[in-house]
Formats: structure tokens, C-alpha cells, sequence
């Protein structure tokens, strides 16, 4: 039971994996406690934007669930994150639960984690243990894994392949159901990697590009790599016109 739960839960959010997919995500509000996004100031209004563009997925925390998201059930597969952590503290909070990714009708839980960092051993086991727990109840798992080194935003997650590669098998390892990790901003490197795993990996859209078509353009490059798909989240609700930049976004993904 379990396996043809997850099975369908999964083929909602990868369209039985016939095509590449454009996720977004408005889970940042916690993770950046200075300079909040505008973005994800009104989220009613966000939200509203983001399902008109018709994206393949919606990942958020569960409060914003609980208060924004009923008008909008099951109109866009939902993935519930789990985790609140920021490159420079020294602990992370878990933010729900299996049981309550369940009770909300959520199809996946993600759980954002990082690797190359003092606490890695607390991240694997309680990805291991997220695992553990939502097999039983068919749940994906999609843990959003960063290679960190040292410094601000721009540099200190890691997107050289080696790096990049070591996050996804870590993912891999712990018996993930869909790794998000960075781009390693090559195409044939991204693939490398893509090629090794078994799962569906899915490139995580980093931080704002300068313009709409900067991002279309990354967007391009990871279908190209065969990855199966992006999360988007600075790169459409940052834009004026999000529904515009879901839908290049999701054109440009699905080009090659």
C-alpha cells in the first residue's frame, strides 16, 4: 500500500515523469531573517500570482499551508518543508512533522539540509529517520541538500561538481525518493551527475538572476542536463509579473 501511495503522490508532482517540471518555493521567510523578501511579504497575493502560472509544484511551510492554502487545494501538488536552518547557526529547527504533512494533504515532505558543515551527521540521521518514518505512510521525501564552504550567500553553497555530487548521493544514500540540490552551472558537469542516480534529481534555482531571461536561460541549461526539473523561488515571485516567468521558466525547461 505504501508503495502505490507513494507512487502516486510522486506521479502528481513529476507528471509521471513525461516531462521536466517547474516547481516554485515561497519557504524562505524563516531561513532569511534579514531583508525579507518582498516577494513574501503578502503571501495571499503570491500565492494567487503562482497559481495562475500553473507551476508543476508549491513548496512551503505549514503555516502558510494552514491560513493561505485552501482555495487552492489540489489544484497545484503541495510539499510540505520541514526544516528552518540558515549557513551560519549552529542548530536547526524541525518544523513538522510526518504526521502533520498528512494531515494537510501535502504530497511530499521536503527537508532542507546541509552537507560539508559541523552538524552533517545530525542532518543524515534525521533525514534517515524522515525516511523511516514516512515510508509506512507512502510519503516522498525530497531533502533540498547544499554543500556549504565559508562566507555570504554567494559563496558559501557550494556548486563545483564534485561538491554538488557529493550532495546528491548523500540523498541518494538516505534513501531519498527526489533530490534537490544546486546547479553546478555546466551542463555537461550537471549531467555527469544526473547519469549516476537512479532518482529523479531536480536543481535548486539559487539566488535572484538579473533578469527574467538570465534565469530562462539557467532554466534551458538544466533540461538540457536531463535533470527532471527546477524549484524556482526568487526567480518568479522577485519579478513583476510572476505568471509570466512560470511560464517561460516552464517552456524553457522543457525545450530539450
Amino acid at each position: 500500500m505504501s508503495t502505490l501511495g507513494k507512487s502516486i503522490r510522486l506521479n502528481r508532482i513529476l507528471a509521471s515523469q513525461k516531462r521536466r517540471v517547474l516547481t516554485v518555493a515561497v519557504d524562505h521567510m524563516i531561513n532569511y531573517p534579514v531583508g525579507f523578501p518582498k516577494g513574501l511579504l503578502h503571501m495571499n497575493a503570491t500565492l494567487a500570482k503562482i497559481v495562475e502560472g500553473e507551476p508543476d509544484a508549491l513548496t512551503m511551510n505549514k503555516g502558510v499551508a494552514m491560513r493561505y492554502w485552501a482555495p487552492y487545494a489540489g489544484q497545484v501538488p503541495l510539499i510540505i518543508q520541514s526544516m528552518a536552518l540558515r549557513p551560519d547557526e549552529p542548530d536547526f529547527a524541525d518544523t513538522a512533522t510526518v504526521e502533520e504533512v498528512i494531515g494537510l494533504g501535502a504530497d511530499a515532505i521536503a527537508i532542507a539540509m546541509f552537507v560539508y558543515c559541523d552538524l552533517e551527521m545530525n542532518y543524515l540521521r534525521h533525514l534517515a529517520e524522515v525516511v523511516r518514518i514516512a515510508e509506512p505512510f507512502g510519503l516522498p521525501v525530497i531533502p533540498h541538500i547544499y554543500p556549504l564552504a565559508s562566507g555570504d550567500e554567494h559563496n558559501t553553497v557550494l556548486h563545483d561538481a564534485e561538491n554538488v555530487f557529493y550532495a546528491a548521493r548523500v540523498g541518494l544514500e538516505m534513501g531519498a525518493d527526489l533530490i534537490k540540490v544546486p546547479y553546478t552551472g555546466d551542463v555537461a558537469s550537471f549531467q555527469d551527475i544526473i547519469n549516476t542516480l537512479p532518482v529523479p534529481v531536480v536543481a535548486a534555482g539559487g539566488p535572484r538572476c538579473a533578469t527574467l531571461n538570465d534565469a530562462v536561460v539557467m532554466a534551458q541549461d538544466i533540461g538540457r542536463a536531463g535533470a527532471a526539473g527546477a524549484t524556482m523561488g526568487r526567480n518568479v515571485w522577485e519579478f513583476d509579473d510572476i505568471p509570466l516567468a512560470i511560464m517561460q521558466l516552464k517552456q524553457a525547461i522543457n525545450v530539450f
